[in-house]
């Protein structure tokens, strides 16, 4: 009866720390689209570390400053402490005696992510990170909209109070720090003004409305025309009679195709600027496909941000627009 006893308080205290080692997890440090690679430096410099840079350091499309979709930086397995540990975003990346890719969650911090790759010797190793890159990439960039999806979710915008969000039957998750420029019931534009560095002077805007479904096929190469329509009626410049927002015209936008809450979607990625008039500055277009109310539901973000690196401002966007919910 002792013994038994005993077992029982055993595994009891051991199922409590358990469940504490979980809730004491501490919170992960880093910025968005940054990855620490732990690797050695002889690979670091070798091979292998200009391909895992030359993929992650990719220039994102649609920004006038070049800047890559992920960032990254390396230390050595040996300086992999405690303080290294929490960082949000890992890449672990060693010999073994065999190829393996796997992908781990919430290890020694939350929110994170660690990314194992393993290999027989460099060369195995490349073989492995590029035949999982896109993978990984993408593991990386949904974890950090996912965390900013979070934090602003804590400090959330009220958008029921807007008559188009209303009338379009939407929802989605911004901060409350963006304030209404114009509501029309159509046609909904809301701006943030850009509180740091030189890009005080800037903002990051939201545009939201719906154009008619009338020929799925052509929903992607009318996107352009559909935006510049839209800038032209709602968004003047300095000078209402000549001026208002276009789609730059010496750059040709990336458009691709995803999905966006359970529907066709096509992301574009491209810069605007204002007619007969300097200012500039990168988009991101979301034109969701709704069959059931036969429209294309259109969510766009635009940042102005003079003389400042703009990657932040709009991955900030992406994760509003990812946000969106069509009822």
């Amino acid at each position: 009866m002792k013994k038994a006893l005993i077992l029982f308080v055993t595994a009891l205290v051991l199922v409590s720390c358990k469940g504490t080692d979980k809730y004491v997890l501490r919170d992960s440090l880093g910025k968005v689209n940054k990855v620490l690679v732990v690797t050695k430096a002889s690979d670091w410099n070798g091979d292998l570390g200009s391909e895992i840079r030359n993929s992650f350091g990719e220039i994102l499309v649609g920004l006038p400053q070049a800047e890559p979709i992920l960032s990254v930086s390396q230390i050595a397995p040996n300086g992999f402490g405690s303080m290294m540990k929490v960082s949000r975003n890992i890449m672990i990346i060693g010999e073994g005696e065999k190829e393996e890719f796997y992908i781990k969650r919430n290890v020694y911090a939350q929110p994170q992510i660690i990314v194992y790759v393993y290999g027989t010797d460099d060369a195995s190793i490349s073989k492995v990170f590029n035949e999982h890159k896109k993978e990984i990439m993408d593991a990386y960039i949904d974890s950090d909209i996912k965390m900013t999806q979070k934090i602003f979710e804590k400090k959330k915008l009220d958008e029921s109070q807007f008559e188009t969000v209303k009338n379009l039957g939407i929802t989605f998750t911004a901060p409350d720090n963006y304030n209404k420029v114009d509501d029309t019931g159509d046609f909904l534009w809301l701006r943030q003004h850009l509180l740091s560095g030189i890009a005080k002077t800037g903002s990051n805007n939201i545009l939201v409305y719906s154009v008619p479904l009338e020929d799925e096929d052509k929903v992607a190469e009318n996107i352009v025309n559909v935006r510049n329509q839209i800038g032209e009626k709602y968004i003047p410049g300095t000078n209402e009679e000549t001026m208002h927002m276009i789609t730059e015209e010496a750059y040709t936008p990336f458009t691709s195709e995803m999905v966006l809450d359970g529907k066709k979607t096509f992301e574009t990625r491209g810069k605007w600027e204002v007619k007969n008039d300097f200012m500039a500055g990168p988009f991101l277009n979301y034109s969701v496909i709704d069959k059931k109310n036969n429209r294309v539901v259109v969510f766009e973000g635009f940042t102005y941000a003079p003389s400042v690196n703009k990657r932040a401002f709009i991955f900030e966007l992406e994760a509003i627009a990812k946000s969106m919910k069509i009822k």
